[in-house]
């Protein structure tokens, strides 16, 4: 830390109270100067933790992390909170496997009060840590730091009106304004009227006023007075919305003077009720890339300090996001009723193109996975025929919606989910594991994994024109094949042998095809001689190649980058049970347990998912025809 001198000198946030306020300044500056180094190297979601470096600061200076608990809504704005909260060097290790979390998370410090990787969570926590401090009769504050688009998801409004009922005090909401959500100016006349309205000066005559008012003319006067101080508030502020809902609101306020934050802090202390603060901070400050262009900031990949460049293996070949989105514009040039939905995820689901060529046919509904799915069906209804982009870890907060408003109804919708399997450095919340599983289950449904770009292009195409709610799942990350062929459609439910052998026979979904070639190859080299099947129908499947296949095969391996529990290679136990076959089955797949984060391939190695473990497993399997699970 010798390029850190302030830094350097701050092993705790206790040690911030011995700085001068030139120090405290200067400290900004190296905490800033430290996440850019560190995310360089690691990558990360840089943009929205540069904006909240003088926040956490003023956070640090007025609360106690321990005794109050401060809740980072995502958890990904959370590098400096990490950094001056006792993990200043082990954040070098930022998304390492076995290294910290791009995320908050309980276990790996005191100071994570609650895990966040997914949006808009941190007021329903916070509240819940509120009321469970109140009913234990213990001391300190509780604090929601939400923002960087979360106020667009619905539980973050569950969560306010909820607070706003229960009129919890010590309870703060931080509403991170980064022009990724609310947008509104910040003035002198902002900075004045909330000093105003935060001192005592005027607090106490405040309550008195209510106090008298209720005591001489009753509730209703209360309720007078207090239209009266909304409307005046709202002449000056963008908060009316939150007084409706029983909040005390602050602001907007500059969220780079951490001594105006730090004083608005130190005023709400002496306020009833519950109380939202509005900040606006600038997405990427201080690191003029960020600043310039913040969606590709929000997550980097790492990047050339100097010029901002990210620094990617070369490759032609395309992403499967960039090929779902590219097949998708095609498509759609021949076929208006194509339309694309994405809750908050253009950039990442390949939809950029899509948005420019056809701006009255997409939709980014915002942070509103539930919303995006039943949008989608009312599409449906209208003779459309909506392609909804998820990431697969996102579809979860829709589920209830795919199965209720698109399942069974019949509803013909596209799910295009991408980043499914392992997604990497990201970890637990990131990983895209569970949508077979959850899926496979729900009646009326098309669940389909391509094996490379072709088959992406054909899935889609057959998909879009099915009539059915038809599910394609793909991976993050560069695909396979080429990405210009013409469309194809393929029959419903189809497999196709890739490989004939004998005895074995593996059946591979999604990007693990090509893997079970490659354990072909080593396992020709050990003598035997496996079926490759690409089961590139999840449900419904090929039962008259299973059945030959079972027919003719002993041993029955699956492929699959999802959880074991419920997924593909489940479905083939129970069609091997149910049809009273006598196979021998092993499975490879994600165990019944969380994953880390960690590079993907460093990941599958711990989990014996590369090549060369599942060829060497499979050869034991069949010398002991016992059945091993990786742990």
């Amino acid at each position: 830390m010798k390029d850190y001198k302030v830094l350097g000198r701050v092993n705790s946030y206790k040690d911030l109270q011995n700085l001068s306020p030139e120090e405290i300044k200067q400290l900004a500056e190296e905490v800033r100067n430290y996440i850019i180094d560190i995310t360089s190297k690691k990558g990360g979601h840089i943009g929205p933790s540069l904006g909240v470096v003088e926040l956490t600061i003023a956070l640090l200076l007025s609360f106690d992390p321990i005794k109050d608990k401060i809740v980072w809504d995502i958890g990904h704005q959370a590098y400096a909170y990490k950094i001056l909260t006792d993990r200043k060097e082990r954040f070098k290790t930022l998304r390492d496997y076995g290294g910290i979390s791009g995320f908050t998370k309980i276990k790996e410090s005191i100071y994570d009060h609650f895990g966040a990787g997914h949006s808009s969570t941190s007021i329903s926590a916070a509240l819940g840590m509120r009321i469970g401090k109140d009913l234990k009769n213990k001391d300190g504050y509780t604090v929601a730091v939400i923002g960087d688009g979360a106020m667009t998801a619905g539980q973050a409004f569950e969560g306010l009106n909820n607070a706003g009922w229960l009129d919890p005090s010590k309870f703060i909401i931080i509403l991170n304004d980064n022009q990724m959500s609310i947008s509104a100016n910040v003035g002198a006349i902002y900075t004045y009227f909330n000093r105003i309205i935060t001192n005592k000066v005027f607090q106490k005559p405040r309550r008195a006023l209510k106090v008298a008012a209720n005591k001489l003319f009753g509730k209703s006067a209360v309720s007078i007075l207090r239209k009266l101080e909304e409307y005046a508030k709202g002449l000056f502020t963008p908060g009316i919305i939150f007084e409706e809902l029983g909040f005390n609101y602050i602001g907007p306020i500059d969220g780079h003077s951490i001594f105006s934050l730090k004083e608005t802090f130190e005023n709400i202390k002496n306020m009833q009720g519950p109380i939202l603060i509005h900040v606006i901070t600038k997405k990427g400050k201080g690191y003029k890339p960020a600043e310039e262009n913040p969606i590709s900031y929000h997550g980097m990949s790492p990047f050339d300090k100097i010029t901002g460049v990210p620094v990617k293996k070369k490759t032609n070949q395309p992403t499967w996001s960039e090929i779902f989105g590219n097949a998708l514009v095609e498509l759609a040039s021949k076929d208006e009723k194509i339309v694309a939905i994405t809750p908050a995820m253009k950039e990442g689901s390949g939809l950029v193109n899509f948005a420019k060529n056809f701006p009255d046919r997409f939709f980014d509904v915002g942070i509103a996975e539930q919303h995006a799915a039943t949008f989608a069906g009312g599409l449906a209804i209208e003779g459309l025929k909506p392609v909804l982009a998820y990431y697969s870890t996102f579809l979860q907060r829709g589920y209830d919606q795919v199965i209720h408003d698109l399942a069974l109804q019949e509803l013909p919708v596209l799910l295009a989910i991408d980043r499914a399997g392992l997604v990497g450095e990201d970890g637990p919340t990131h990983h895209g594991v569970f949508d077979i599983a959850f899926l496979r289950c729900i009646p009326n449904i098309v669940i389909c994994a391509p094996k490379d770009a072709k088959e992406l292009r054909d899935l889609l195409f057959t998909g879009i024109n099915s009539g059915k709610l038809f599910a394609i799942r793909y991976p993050r990350g560069t695909a396979y094949g080429k990405s210009d062929t013409p469309f194809e459609k393929i029959k419903i439910g189809s497999w196709e042998i890739l490989e004939e052998g004998r005895d074995i026979a593996v059946l591979a979904t999604g990007k693990y095809v090509y893997r079970g070639l490659k354990v072909r190859e080593i396992l020709k080299k050990k003598g035997l001689n496996p079926t490759i099947v690409n089961a590139r129908f999840i449900k419904p499947f090929d039962t008259e190649i299973l059945d030959k296949i079972l027919k003719t095969h002993e041993y029955i391996v699956t492929l699959e980058d999802g959880v074991l529990s419920g997924g593909f290679g489940s479905s083939m136990i129970e069609y091997i049970t149910d049809n009273n076959y006598k196979n021998i089955i092993t499975r490879f797949g994600i165990p019944d347990r969380f994953i880390e984060h960690g590079k993907i391939d460093i990941l599958e190695e711990k989990l014996g998912l590369t090549s060369e473990a599942i060829a060497n497993r499979i050869e034991s399997f069949i010398q002991d025809k016992s059945f091993k699970i990786v742990s």
